[in-house]
């Protein structure tokens, strides 16, 4: 069945994310879901984790960019590919092209973390610095492919990058059936569109809810709007989150399919992350914490059993050190 949001936006199907999960299978990692047995404790209801920092490239993005670069024509792949990535996306193409036998080149901010632009190089990825926010990125990777010829990799504006971020709740579904609430970060919007998709076509009555730092609310007010707008500048330590604007085609699939969104704030991620560490053994970044966050601090009032995507977990040592003794 094919459903559309606008004239002008068709909205990926269950059908479309299971042929991702197809082309994943023999590439991607399908990460476990974990029971969070001391959280589930303390708030006195079932929370389950999905660790996507247990995939490949540390995050889940090589999900969408695999699927991605797979749905090109073998010559449109050897031109080679051109990614504009806060980081984890970056990482991502780079490994997805390294798997395709192509070159990446991608475009990071210039207070990418150390982790990040390591991981992409790495990979083998050509690595440009440029500006600050997702549109000084864009702009130069735009640059790049008018002078180079490459093709762009859309970070999360695109539905075949979200049919592959909407593997991740494909695989929810499939693993808990008695799933009853998903929590997902929204960042540009791909894979809280893509998880929302997956997990609404496939178990209408369970709950999907966004979760977005209070200094990057861009879908907070977005819906506020009915439209996507474009926030004068955002601020968290969750620097994978802090699109100025949702993505237009992950905003339709909200619309569609997302419950709700809810913002929480830096403190209550670093609070987040040092539970994930100590008590789940897990690692992960800002970004990949926000989840858990918005959980412990209440935020979400859950309906049934709780699944929490944690997103990602490329943080360097320095940075986590010094978010878990601040």
């Amino acid at each position: 069945m094919t459903v559309t949001s606008t004239p002008d936006i068709k909205l990926v199907t269950s059908d479309a994310i299971r042929a991702a999960a197809a082309t994943l299978r023999s590439v991607a990692t399908r990460t476990p879901l974990l029971v969070a047995e001391a959280l589930s404790e303390e708030l006195g209801t079932w929370i389950r984790l999905k660790p996507e920092m247990l995939q490949r490239g540390g995050a889940f993005k090589f999900r969408g960019a695999y699927t991605f670069l797979a749905s090109l024509s073998p010559a449109d792949r050897a031109r080679g590919v051109i990614a504009p990535s806060s980081g984890n996306h970056a990482q991502a193409v780079a490994l997805a092209a390294k798997l395709f036998g192509t070159t990446a080149t991608v475009v990071m901010p210039t207070t990418v973390t150390d982790a990040k632009r390591a991981g992409a190089e790495r990979l083998g990825a050509r690595v440009i610095l440029a500006g600050t926010t997702t549109k000084d990125r864009m702009d130069r990777a735009m640059d790049l492919v008018a002078a180079e010829g490459l093709t762009l990799v859309p970070p999360f504006d695109d539905a075949t990058i979200i049919t592959g971020q909407g593997t991740v709740g494909l695989e929810i579904v499939e693993d808990a059936d008695d799933v009853g609430t998903v929590l997902v970060p929204v960042g540009g919007g791909g894979l809280s569109a893509g998880v929302a998709a997956a997990v609404k076509q496939l178990r209408p009555r369970a709950r999907v809810v966004g979760v977005e730092p209070q200094g990057a609310a861009k879908l907070t007010a977005a819906r506020a709007a009915g439209e996507p707008v474009t926030l004068p500048d955002t601020h968290s330590i969750a620097d994978g989150l802090m699109s100025i604007r949702i993505g237009t085609i992950p905003f339709a699939h909200h619309q569609a399919f997302l419950d709700d969104v809810v913002t929480v704030d830096d403190s209550a991620i670093v609070r987040a992350m040092r539970h994930l560490l100590d008590r789940c053994k897990l690692v992960a970044e800002p970004s990949g914490a926000i989840t858990v966050a918005a959980r412990m601090e209440g935020r979400v009032q859950p309906r049934g059993s709780t699944v929490a995507v944690l997103s990602g977990g490329n943080i360097e040592w320095p940075g986590l050190a010094a978010l878990l003794h601040a």
